[in-house]
């Protein structure tokens, strides 16, 4: 039996005849033998480091009882009684365990540690989780990708032959700017957001086509491209008084595009629109004058309300002294009435006032027996 082997022995020295111990710089002594055991007559030992009379051959697995001869080939003995130089020396071996090779304890218990790895790590992965909101493919590395989807859930897999590619099936945000000539050539900047999911049916071919960052690769090119194509089909101005049709155009020429590589656009809304500064300072100015306009048109529609008020108030006036000419012609008492009236609103507000007024009763208009009340026929 060839092999590899390590053990414990008891050396006897035939040259002095007796038994001896000596120690070296290890624990065993490593020994490779050739051919049968029984019949190798030379043992070839690189490296010898400890060797210690201690076992008896009831503890030994098999017992080995022959001559062999060592070549040492390093001065690893310390020992007074062998030369310190390379040498071939006479031993006698008794009682060498020399475990049984093949089906040995250690190579049973070094079986059963290899086939107990490859188990663990086996069931560790060959199992694989696809979340909530998530698709998964799987790639092998014989057959390429599988044109299975698989759902949400706990699923197999052989273990290195094949891996999980999930995708996130779910609407999600992608904002993009993008600086476009209008059809008046005024150059705008317009902010886009749009919602893109990928086809769960159609994931194997997008993995194939595009890879795992599929919305890197195509998103960008076919938005900016959209954006300059409708941008250019209306004047600044329209860009903001038709902002919902601009909007809707873009969604549907980008819905029809992006369908061709199997990604599906949920929404797309304008979020920023903005113009260069020339632009924006004529638009400011045309704003204001539109409205100093609309201020001067209210002055005169004030000035024009306020002729004709006048007018109608002194019409009133003028009327409303015809008709107290015509009273008084009539009845003289009629200013005596009209003293009274007045009288009465001054002493009202003097009686409510918190301040007391002491004024002549001719001022007050109050001495009334000067008035003659009669009408003139009676008198």
């Amino acid at each position: 039996m060839a092999g590899q082997i390590s053990f414990w022995v008891w050396v006897q020295n035939h040259t002095q005849k007796q038994n001896w111990k000596t120690q070296l710089h290890s624990n065993r002594t490593r020994v490779i033998f050739c051919g049968t055991i029984r019949t190798c007559t030379f043992v070839h030992v690189p490296y010898v480091t400890k060797m210690h009379a201690s076992q008896d051959a009831n503890d030994m697995d098999h017992v080995l009882s022959t001559t062999l001869y060592f070549h040492f080939k390093n001065n690893s003995l310390h020992s007074g009684r062998i030369p310190l130089q390379p040498f071939v020396y006479k031993m006698n071996f008794k009682n060498v365990n020399v475990p049984k090779v093949p089906g040995g304890g250690i190579a049973a218990l070094l079986k059963v540690g290899i086939i107990g790895g490859l188990a663990v790590y086996g069931a560790a992965n060959s199992l694989y989780n696809v979340e909530g909101g998530h698709r998964a493919i799987v790639f092998n590395r014989i057959v390429g990708v599988k044109d299975k989807v698989y759902p949400e859930g706990t699923h197999v897999m052989v273990p290195w032959f094949e891996r999980p590619v999930i995708y996130d099936v779910r609407a999600r945000p992608h904002l993009v700017e993008s600086t476009s000539g209008s059809r008046d050539l005024q150059m705008v900047k317009i902010g886009l957001r749009v919602l893109t999911r990928p086809l769960p049916d159609q994931l194997p071919t997008i993995y194939r086509t595009l890879g795992e960052n599929y919305n890197e690769r195509v998103l960008p090119s076919i938005i900016h491209e959209t954006l300059k194509a409708v941008v250019a089909q209306y004047n600044a101005s329209q860009l903001i008084t038709q902002r919902e049709t601009v909007s809707r155009e873009i969604r549907k020429i980008l819905t029809e595009r992006a369908s061709h590589f199997n990604i599906a656009l949920d929404d797309v809304s304008i979020t920023s629109l903005s113009f260069g500064k020339e632009f924006t300072a004529a638009i400011e100015a045309k704003q204001v004058a539109a409205q100093e306009a609309e201020r001067a048109k209210f002055v005169v529609e004030k000035a024009e309300q306020d002729k004709r008020s006048a007018v109608i108030r002194a019409q009133g006036e003028a009327k409303s002294a015809q008709l107290i000419g015509q009273a008084i012609a009539n009845n003289p008492a009629f200013i005596t009435l009209r003293k009274i009236e007045a009288a009465r609103e001054i002493a009202q507000t003097i009686a409510n006032s918190a301040n007391k007024v002491y004024l002549n009763s001719d001022d007050l208009l109050l001495n009334l027996q000067e008035f003659n009340l009669e009408p003139s026929g009676k008198r």
